[in-house]
Order: structure tokens, then sequence, then C-alpha cells
């Protein structure tokens, strides 16, 4: 199959040149009277999902025997029905009625019961697709619902990513729709390259695994990749086999989502939306801005609105808190029983630093201006700032004093023009 679609980097695509891209990538595939699913991100990840599911559905329904949806949450918590409506842009009457014949499922990454094995990599190629960092087998598994389908569509935005480099393409398998073990292994993986020096890097061991794991996965799959930017508008979008589309849309995601400056600021002010509904996931208000803060600076993430450090994890991290990659090596045998998914985002957020002679120093310092209390921070090893008497627009401007607000902070990276984050790996 040929790869369908467009992009740009300083222009948007309408909505009906979006539906037609899909439409014409869709018909290039033989899907009369197949079995189809369609694997799509949760409400944490910003693209134009109302258009892009009419668009599948309403070319699809009068040709395949089936048509159903699965929202790839990872280890997210399962939405409402409510909630899914709005994702997709639906009325619970057009569920009822137009779209009766789909159903919509959420991701159970906890329900073992709901897993199926498609394989294993051994310890020696684990060994080679992460150069050396892990040494163990891993088992794969995935949703086993995708198993009752003739062909899978993977739709989803393409950013820089803090553990697979870019996000989008088999991502939406691993760990969209997977196990907890492949969860923890390649999150860890990236924890211990970290995020400073993966993110926004395509080429990586961590997308090594997932790519090797994807290849054990033996059902026909289309891809369907996008790059967007504020308020969903659509620089491009990409059909064709999962991995080209992912590599097309990389390129421009490059161009589009990646900023870079001269010098690092002393203070950063990321500025989290509200579609980040914990620090679990507002938490990418530090991975897209740490590499452009000074050392012994300080990032401040603001979200008022966010009052929980994660829906699902909260109760380990306020065991664990939220440490630097080494402060967990060197006292391995004191954490490695703990969720590495959790450690992995623990040391995400809180950035690089060093772990010597029992003393932690981070290279910068992280607040919380949440909703989150000033105790609870301090417990988990962050700093608080009262966001009640805290305005960013007071700070907006003010580049050249080494202050730097980033509005809508979480999907664009920000990048020195040179230096060691700008090396491959």
């Amino acid at each position: 199959m040929n790869l369908t679609g467009t992009g740009y980097k300083n222009k948007f695509l309408n909505q009906n040149q979006v539906k037609k891209i899909i439409e014409h990538g869709l018909s290039k595939i033989n899907l009369q009277n197949k079995r189809v699913l369609v694997i799509t991100p949760d409400c944490t990840r910003s693209g134009p999902m109302p258009i892009v599911f009419r668009s599948i559905a309403d070319t699809l329904l009068p040709r395949v025997k089936k048509l159903d949806f699965l929202i790839a949450l990872g280890t997210h918590q399962p939405m409402s029905e409510k909630a899914i409506n709005k994702l997709y842009g639906i009325s619970q009457k057009e569920r009822s009625g137009r779209y009766s014949q789909i159903s919509i499922f959420n991701h159970h990454w906890n329900q073992r019961e709901t897993f199926k094995r498609v394989g294993v990599i051994s310890a020696k190629e684990i060994a080679r697709l992460s150069k050396g960092m892990l040494k163990q087998k891993l088992v794969v598994e995935l949703n086993k619902l995708i198993f009752n389908y003739d062909h899978l569509i993977l739709y989803g935005p393409v950013f820089p990513h803090e553990v697979a480099g870019f996000s989008g393409g088999h991502k939406y398998f691993f760990p969209g729709i997977a196990g907890p073990d492949i969860i923890n292994l390649t999150h860890w993986l990236g924890a211990l390259i970290t995020n400073y020096k993966i993110i926004g890097i395509a080429k990586n061991p961590v997308r090594a695994v997932i790519e090797s794991a994807a290849q054990m996965v033996k059902i026909p799959r289309t891809g369907i990749c996008a790059v967007v930017s504020e308020a969903d508008k659509v620089n491009g979008i990409y059909v064709g086999p999962v991995y080209k589309a992912w590599q097309k849309a990389v390129k421009l995601s490059a161009d589009t989502h990646i900023r870079y400056v001269q010098k690092p600021f002393r203070l950063v002010i990321s500025v989290m939306p509200e579609m980040y509904e914990d620090l679990w996931t507002g938490a990418k208000g530090m991975y897209k801005l740490e590499p452009v803060v000074e050392d012994r600076g300080e990032l401040i993430i603001y979200a008022p609105h966010i009052k929980e450090v994660s829906y699902t994890h909260g109760k380990i991290l306020d065991r664990i808190g939220y440490h630097c990659r080494d402060y967990f090596l060197k006292q391995w045998d004191q954490f490695y029983r703990y969720p590495w998914g959790v450690l992995a985002h623990s040391t995400h957020l809180r950035g690089l630093g060093v772990f010597e002679n029992g003393v932690e120093k981070p290279r910068i310092k992280v607040t919380l201006a949440t909703g989150i209390p000033k105790k609870r921070c301090e417990k988990l090893g962050l700093g608080y700032l009262n966001p009640k008497g805290f305005n960013p627009a007071d700070y907006a401007g003010r580049e050249n004093e080494g202050i730097l607000v980033v509005w809508r902070a979480g999907e664009t990276l920000w990048r020195l023009s040179s230096g060691e984050n700008r090396r491959k790996i």
C-alpha cells in the first residue's frame, strides 16, 4: 500500500482536506466485509478526533462487516460515556442512532484477563536493542480484543515524546493497548537514557523495542498519523503502512513542534491546558521545557486545575517521591520492586541530577503551582507555589531577563540551538 497524505510547516489543512485524505487512503485498502478495529488516543492528546472519527465511520460503515473503536489509554483512567462522546465529537443520540453499529471500548491495562501473549523478546535481543542497558526477556502482551478483527487502524497525533522520542505509530500498541510488562520496560529504558537526551530523537532504543514487538502482531494494519498545532489545527496527515506514515509525520513534527533558542532561561513557566487532568499527564510541561532551563534554574508548572498527582499511580508516587535517575539506580535494591513505569515518570519530572554520598543534587528546581497542597508537594520532593497569588502573565515578554512563559505547554519541545541535547543516540 502506498502512502497518502500531505503536510505543511506553516499552514494548515481544513476539515474537508483532512476528510478527503482519510477517505482516499482507506479506499486503497480491501476492507469489504472485513471486521475493522480503530485504535485511537484518549483526551490527553490534541488532534482532530471528531473529523477523524466521522471520516472513518462514514467511509467504512457501508463497506465493512464490523467497525469498532478502542481507546489506547496506556495506564490512564477509563473514560466515561460522556467523555467518550466529547472526545469523538458525537452526541448520545448519534451513538444510539447514526453510529449505533459501532462499539467503543476502553483499554484496561491492569486487568490481566483482557490480554493475550503475542510473543517473547529474548534477553539477548533486549540487550541488543537497548544497547546493553537492560538484559532480560520480555513477554509481549496486547489487548486480546484486537484478535477479533481482520484489520486494525492506528490513528494518533505525532509529537516529541519523553519516552519514545516521538509519539504515534506503533506506540498505540505499546503502551497504548499493552500489558504492564512492556509498559514498564520501555518506560524505564527511556528513563535510563533520560528525557533530556531521548525526547525529539526518532531513532532510539525504546522505539527499537516497540517496533520489534509490533512485528509479532500479524494482523494487517494501517496507520493514520496526524501532525497538529494549537487548537487542533492540522499541519498534516498521512495514511498508509504504520511505520511509513509515522516516519513521514515525524519529519513534519520535527519541523513543527521543536523550537530552538540561543540561550537557556533561569526561570521557565509552563502554563498547562485543562486537557491534562493530573500531574502524571501535566508533567509534559517539564518534559518539553527541561532542555532550555539553565543549571540551577527553576521550572514552574502552572496548572491550578490539577489537584491530583496521578489518579492511577498516586499512592505509589507518594511513597517513592520524585527523584533523578541516579537516586534510584544507586539504591536499586530498595526500588526495583516498584512498577518501573512509575519510577520512570518520577525521573522524567525531576529531570537530570546526581546522587552522591547519599545526597541528591537535581540539576534544576521543579515547582508546582497547582491544586496539590504544599505539604504533599514537599513530601514528593517538589517545590510549592500558591497559584492564587501567582499570575504567569506578569512574567510574559521578559525573555531578555532570562524568563520564559510558555502558554499551552506540553506539546512543543524547546531546545537549545546548539549543545548536548541535539545529538543523536
